[in-house]
């Protein structure tokens, strides 16, 4: 069996990159309802776009760390198998398709499709009330 505190040493990036995740996720919600509260009131369409490219630059990054946490969790599957050589911290590189696996995610697809609704939502309310 592998020694725990390579186990525990693999553990702790793992949960970086969840971390990471999660402030993505919440900076992304944030800046988004902060330019929608803005284009709103301002009455002005060009701060949707800008959300779009927000919400898309988001979710990319996020899809990042998702292939990154993904390629973790399989090198602690082999640690724990001892299928790899011992205290290596060496994955995969990440390749665009994993990227774009990961942005069909639930944990993905969820949080920015619903940003991308709202940024529509606010998007042809302010087309309609020109």
């Amino acid at each position: 069996m592998a020694e725990e505190a390579y186990l525990q040493m693999i553990q702790s990036v793992i949960t970086r990159l969840s971390t990471q995740s999660t402030a993505v996720k919440t900076w992304c919600v944030t800046v988004t309802a902060a330019l929608l509260g803005f284009g709103a009131k301002a009455d002005t369409i060009v701060v949707v776009f800008i959300a779009f490219y927000v919400i898309v630059a988001f979710a990319v990054l996020d899809a990042y760390y998702l292939c990154l946490e993904r390629a973790y969790r399989a090198l602690y599957r082999d640690a724990v198998g001892q299928t790899t050589a011992s205290w290596i911290l060496t994955i995969e590189r990440t390749r665009m398709a994993d990227v774009v696996s990961a942005i069909r995610s639930p944990s993905i697809v969820l949080i920015y499709g619903s940003s991308v609704l709202a940024i529509l939502g606010v998007g042809i309310y302010l087309a309609f009330t020109r």
